[in-house]
């Protein structure tokens, strides 16, 4: 899963998700990233990344002709990337660790939730314990993230 973090407001996107991102993946991820009218860092000036190989010369290229200057992060440095960390952490914790998938539109259908959750639902400490958006209105019926995800649970655990 390839993810973009606001650090100002912690309002995640979800670039795509694969099992073996190659670099053409990772090239159209950079044009999806930098689309001048609805990519994510449409203007933003920095992007830190840390130093995994598929964040190619040529990926990084695509990012500077975009006007998006690439932090890369020390080697073994995890705490310098600390707000992606604790995402992935939340994520792993909240929502991965406690499903079985079967297969890939599964796992994007409780990802979309989660994240949903994540904007919608959950306080942030970082920002003064607010949540990320506010929903206008629930309508009438309409659960929150929190009873999907764990109608998922219920559905995936009677499956296995």
């Amino acid at each position: 899963m390839f993810f973009v973090i606001e650090l100002a407001t912690r309002r995640i996107d979800i670039a795509g998700i694969t099992p073996a991102p190659s670099e053409p993946w990772m090239m159209q991820i950079g044009r999806n990233l930098t689309d001048p009218l609805d990519g994510s860092l449409t203007d933003k000036r920095f992007l830190i990344l840390d130093r995994d190989s598929k964040f190619s010369i040529a990926f990084r290229n695509l990012l500077k002709d975009a006007g998006v200057e690439v932090v890369r992060l020390p080697y073994r440095s995890p705490n310098l990337n600390a707000y992606a960390e604790r995402f992935v952490r939340s994520i792993q914790q909240e929502c991965l660790d406690r499903m079985i998938f079967f297969g890939e539109s599964s796992l994007r259908r409780a990802i979309q939730i989660y994240v949903h959750h994540y904007h919608t639902e959950r306080a942030h400490q970082g920002i003064g314990n607010e949540v990320i958006q506010r929903e206008e209105r629930v309508a009438e019926g309409e659960v929150c993230c929190r009873e999907r995800l764990g109608g998922l649970l219920k559905h995936y655990y009677r499956a296995a």
